[in-house]
């Protein structure tokens, strides 16, 4: 018998077994109240979901889709079907039903685990397309009672299920978990999709442990009194290392309410350890940032005294230098008039170990907040390989993705690819040999990122490979860097940079943020209709413009945006534009938006379109619209 804990539920097992009904394994926010589950109760219900799935036929080597917000309930469904050695798959809860349908499909899925009645609906338009499919099992069962369809059943039942098929069985639970094997594929993890298909990324137990016990106890010391906030999807590669991590580390699990808590949800908890992806980190620095344009003079007075006096501090760490006792002064007053405060109302004032990665994080962003006090860390990785390299938690930031992991080794090709060997990789594309020998040879894992290595070791991760740019003149560029540093203002949500080969100059087509420049339209007495209106206004064109002056000045003159367009609308994940963690689908944009991009380069002043709007009443319609082309001049 196997009694190592080599598989998540063997890790499950021995935190049940060490710490009991003594402490707290994971929290849930519902209807405003925590409730607080031990490690004996995270135990249980792993216990009684496993059973259960297997009274309703459940094997070894079987698949679970979750399709649903990250909960203890999508936790428990995961190691269920893990411990009697089964597979989980994650899909993200806004995918539509033709891509339920994929996943699913693809993964030859026998149950799916759903949310509630919105994910259940649309389980139910493709069920007959998914022949592998035998039960639907839900677990908010709000708006589902009037539900008659035989492939329903609630997780309440199959706790049930699972409790009375122990009577019978028992020790079956803790003899299919010694079963278990490091090697068995513990989830699939399907790539963004934004060249193809997404594919099945098979990643063992080995692989999760391994780089989590490398993550939370060689590189980070992670303790069993910390604090983790989970509301990463359980799709994402990130989200599944932060279930290894806890386990391995004995880690306190809280789930916020839902999406709008999120923030208060956090500042409630005060966490010690938090992963945003880049795209979270920078809504919270809009965030702020917003709330400082609307507070009193007072508060945005001793904004603008201290916050320099934080940024000085970071330029003389980043030099190397030891602040004199007048710099170290000034930043404990503003700490405590200011920075202190700032943490404490986004939920950031007890984090010791705060992580970004999955895209890119603007240097202008992580300087901001390392100025506030909370210094990012950045992790690099990928579904097939989820911890090639993590910065160090001391010091500065430099720019880099730090060293690379234990064991890891990483070099660059003559083409300025990263590729990456060590130990604790994917164990392949689920059905599709032929992309996983494309991926690896001789052992070494080709990204399709482009990079460099600096003088002491640490990785720099510049672009994907494929979205590298080259302007007429023969001057590379990369679109994501100057994404990533325009993403710093409070005022862009997200933007499009073009420009290529038969190009003289690079171009922008921009999403503004509603929010915040409405807010800044108000203040100004500045009236507008819709988003449409508001992008297109005088006033807004000359404020974005401001912003890409800002950048411009810190880039490669060649790679300076000469010229923009305020969208119409926004970029939407629905619409093909972005995959489901928010990343640009670049080669679709650019056909899509050929038209846009054509008249900018074409020298026009104005475009004529017919746009989709949603009027501030919530009211939808079809509007004709011209958008003017804006030039830096």
């Amino acid at each position: 018998m196997n009694n190592k804990p080599d598989t998540l539920p063997k890790l499950l097992k021995a935190k049940y077994e060490k710490y009991g009904d003594r402490k707290l394994s994971m929290a849930v926010k519902d209807y405003g109240i925590w409730q607080p589950y031990t490690w004996q109760d995270y135990y249980t219900k792993v216990k009684y979901v496993c059973l259960g799935l297997m009274e309703l036929g459940l094997e070894k080597g079987d698949k679970i889709s979750i399709l649903g917000e990250t909960k203890p309930e999508a936790y428990w469904a995961e190691l269920a079907v893990q411990a009697i050695g089964g597979t989980a798959v994650g899909i993200f809860t806004d995918c539509l039903p033709n891509e339920v349908e994929y996943f699913a499909k693809h993964s030859d899925s026998k149950f799916i685990v759903a949310h509630d009645q919105e994910q259940v609906d649309k389980v139910l338009q493709i069920k007959s397309n998914v022949p592998l499919l035998t039960k639907v099992i839900y677990w908010d069962p709000k708006g589902l009672w009037s539900y008659k369809d035989d492939i329903l059943i609630s997780l309440d039942e199959v706790l049930e299920l699972g409790k009375k098929y122990e009577e019978s069985h028992r020790g079956l639970f803790e003899k299919v978990i010694d079963e278990g094997r490091e090697n068995d594929t513990a989830v699939l993890c399907y790539t963004s999709g934004t060249t193809g298909n997404p594919k099945g990324v098979m990643i063992s137990h080995k692989c999760l442990i391994g780089n989590a016990k490398i993550w939370a106890e060689k590189l980070d010391q992670w303790d069993d009194k910390d604090h983790y906030v989970s509301f990463l999807p359980l799709a994402w590669i990130t989200e599944q290392m932060m279930i290894a991590s806890t386990l391995t580390a004995g880690v306190v699990v809280n789930f916020t309410e839902k999406a709008e808590t999120v923030q208060q949800d956090i500042r409630e908890v005060g966490p010690q350890i938090l992963f945003w992806g880049a795209r979270n980190w920078e809504s919270v620095n809009r965030l702020i940032q917003a709330k400082i344009m609307d507070t009193t003079f007072l508060n945005r007075l001793l904004y603008k005294l201290f916050l320099p006096i934080g940024y000085r501090m970071v330029d003389i760490q980043t030099k190397g230098e030891k602040a004199g006792i007048l710099w170290k002064s000034l930043y404990r007053i503003a700490n405590w008039g200011l920075f202190r405060d700032l943490r404490d109302r986004v939920g950031l004032l007890r984090v010791k170990h705060a992580y970004t990665g999955g895209a890119p994080t603007s240097p202008d962003v992580i300087r901001y907040f390392q100025a506030i006090g909370i210094r990012i860390q950045v992790a690099y990785g990928s579904s097939e390989f989820p911890l090639i390299s993590l910065e160090s938690g001391s010091g500065v930031n430099t720019g880099t993705s730090g060293l690379p992991s234990p064991d890891v080794e990483v070099k660059i090709s003559p083409e300025g690819e990263i590729i990456a060997k060590g130990p604790y990789m994917f164990s392949g594309y689920y059905k599709n040999p032929e992309a996983t020998d494309e991926k690896v040879k001789d052992g070494w894992y080709y990204t399709e990122d482009f990079g460099h290595i600096t003088e002491e070791g640490e990785l720099v991760v510049m672009d994907r490979l494929s979205d590298i740019r080259t302007l007429r003149n023969g001057e590379k560029y990369s679109p994501q860097y100057i994404e990533s540093r325009l993403r710093f203002s409070p005022y862009m949500k997200d933007l499009l940079v073009v420009g290529g080969e038969e190009h003289d100059y690079v171009c922008g087509l921009v999403n503004i943020d509603m929010d915040n420049v409405g807010r800044w339209a108000e203040i100004r007495k500045i009236p507008y209709t819709s988003y449409t209106d508001l992008s297109q206004k005088p006033e807004v064109i000359a404020l974005i413009k401001q912003e890409f002056i800002r950048v411009n000045k810190l880039i490669p003159k060649h790679a300076g945006v000469r010229k923009f367009i305020n969208m119409h609308k926004e970029f939407d994940a629905d619409d093909a534009e972005l995959t489901r963690t928010r990343k640009i689908k670049r080669d679709f944009m650019e056909k899509r938006y050929s038209q846009m991009i054509k008249a900018i380069y074409d020298d026009m002043n104005e475009l004529s379109l017919e746009a989709s709007v949603t009027y501030r009443d919530g009211r939808k319609g079809t509007i004709k619209t011209n958008v003017k082309i804006n030039t830096m001049n």
